[in-house]
């Protein structure tokens, strides 16, 4: 198999990643704290020293889960809008397009959300 030339930093960098990762795992588990089996008290989950009520397999409402969606959606905006931001003269007219088609797409979906009731939390 022959690589071209500019794949060698890319494999170099998924490499000391992969061996980053399996270093520290290893390391966290020889090298980490052990924990008796026998010990059934130590074990016991305990929050802020108040006794555990009830299955930590409770339900939630699906509005966090929907929050957080909501969030990441929120945050990758901005992360698409910062290199606009930082070469705005060098993108001209087609890169002022491309960013008006994006903020489009964006509030289309913003409204879609809205209309949807995503956003109405007495609900």
């Amino acid at each position: 198999m022959n690589l071209p030339e500019s794949y060698i930093p890319i494999l170099i960098q998924a490499g000391v990643a992969v061996a980053f990762v399996a270093v520290s795992l290893l390391g966290a588990h020889f090298l980490g704290p052990k924990q008796k089996k026998g010990n059934s008290v130590k074990n016991q989950s305990w929050e802020c020293g108040v006794p555990v009520e009830g299955n930590a397999r409770t339900p939630f409402s699906i509005k966090y889960f929907l929050t957080a969606v909501l969030f990441v959606l929120f945050d990758i905006e901005i992360v698409f809008f910062y290199p606009y931001a930082v070469n705005f003269r060098e993108f001209g007219m087609e890169g002022f397009l491309a960013v008006l088609t994006f903020v489009a797409i964006f509030f289309m979906a913003f409204f879609y959300v809205w209309k949807r009731g995503a956003l109405d939390w007495d609900k």
